[in-house]
């Protein structure tokens, strides 16, 4: 065994060992153990921010896009929101031991199914160092020990990170070894904690396209997942234009590097004429390309003419599809053939047509006149999220507390016999 696998196995077993312990961890403290984090966060915010700025530095060094960078950025806005975060997972219910669905079955004994850790989880991830912090309270909350290894880009940051949790873990007699930050950026570190079935329950990847294959294609762990995060809004021939702009700017331009960003618009046929010369105006104001059909084109010089390999694309920029669509049908095709599971939207006065959107459009979060940066943990009141699961084993969508636990049958008896 090389220096580099001894490594991840060491840390591995120390994570597993952590979790024993958090299995009988109270309430409150987790809840107190979360609250020395974000004093500590809120003590130390020149540290980390210098810490991060030898990351954005390399970064630019580099050649990051600017929406990487922003996503790497430790703001004071920042380190407020993941303060704010752990503060929000401390009000939220522990879902740790509570049964629910107690029944009595013909022969007299109670089932029901208790709420518990899911045991080690390793979170492989890039670019957000908050990541680091939300997913360790959300695990450590849900009675969890967790393995984090965030990407190179975030090095320094994370470590620093790291190092706080891990004070305050052990100023609140609680296992360090709870958080703990592989600091190798070497890929090899990553395929070797992939191997780790043994210590570790699940693998949750939160990055590229690229990172989660490969996580996929070579874990023997259970992983959750989302690949990619292609958006769309359907403007139906009964939406609320004046609602409908303001919708379609925020999901595009508010953070397009981000993965419940919009991606491809689609309006109907009838309402086309008059609304995408307007809504391409908009976007243009903004800065956003525009790649669209010939009949969006014709409509608006403005437009370009979207190539084959345009459809489906996920951009991550101030770039986006628009299609004009005969009808809801067209729209419900598109989307199942272009949709990743993400976000879908609709924009309609129609309640009926709503409804039926919602019942036939698969994605992890469907909106209704609203905004597709909705899809998140802490907007959805989850506190926070580890992540977004485009799979449905066994979460769908944004993983807060309850997606971070699993549930057990529990059996109270009198004395009864299997006849």
């Amino acid at each position: 065994m090389d220096s580099l696998e001894k490594n991840i196995v060491d840390i591995c077993k120390n994570a597993k060992a952590a979790s024993q312990q958090m299995l009988s961890a109270s309430t409150a403290m987790k809840n107190s153990t979360l609250e020395t984090i974000a004093k500590l966060l809120e003590k130390k915010r020149g540290y980390i921010q210098r810490e991060n700025s030898k990351d954005i530095e390399n970064g630019r060094r580099n050649g990051l896009s600017e929406p990487m960078l922003d996503r790497l950025t430790l703001t004071d806005e920042v380190i407020d929101g993941m303060v704010a975060g752990l503060r929000d997972v401390v009000a939220l219910n522990d879902p740790v031991g509570a049964i629910g669905s107690l029944a009595r079955r013909p022969n007299g004994i109670m089932v029901g199914r208790m709420s518990v850790p899911l045991g080690v989880i390793a979170m492989i991830y890039e670019s957000r160092p908050n990541v680091t912090v939300d997913a360790a309270a959300l695990c450590l909350k849900a009675g969890n020990s967790v393995i984090l290894r965030g990407g190179s880009e975030a090095i320094n940051s994370n470590i620093a990170l790291a190092g706080i949790i891990q004070e305050s873990l052990r100023i609140c007699g609680v296992d360090e070894y709870g958080v703990q930050v592989v600091a190798d950026t070497n890929r090899e570190a990553v395929a070797q904690l992939l191997k780790q079935d043994e210590y570790v329950d699940l693998i949750i990847p939160r990055g590229g396209q690229g990172l989660i294959r490969f996580v996929t294609q070579n874990s023997t762990i259970p992983v959750l997942k989302h690949y990619k995060g292609v958006c769309h809004i359907y403007v139906d021939k009964e939406a609320d234009l004046d609602k409908a702009t303001p919708i379609i700017l925020n999901s595009k331009v508010q953070r397009p590097g981000v993965c419940n960003a919009l991606e491809g618009l689609l309006v109907h046929a009838d309402i086309a004429a008059a609304y995408v010369p307007v809504i391409t105006a908009a976007l243009l104001e903004q800065g956003v390309r525009i790649l669209g059909c010939e009949r969006a084109c014709s409509l608006s010089e403005n437009i370009e003419k979207a190539g084959d390999s345009d459809w489906g694309t996920e951009f991550l920029a101030l770039a986006m599809i628009m299609k004009v669509v005969s009808d809801y049908d067209e729209a419900r095709e598109y989307i199942r053939k272009y949709g990743s599971h993400h976000t879908e939207c609709i924009l309609t006065e129609n309640y009926t047509l709503a409804t039926t959107f919602i019942r036939q459009i698969d994605a992890s979060a469907v909106m209704v006149n609203a905004s597709s940066r909705f899809n998140d943990g802490t907007q959805l009141g989850l506190g926070t999220e580890i992540g977004i699961s485009t799979t449905k084993l066994h979460a769908y969508g944004p993983m807060g507390l309850e997606e971070l636990t699993a549930r057990k049958f529990v059996v109270f008896g009198e004395g009864q016999v299997r006849s």
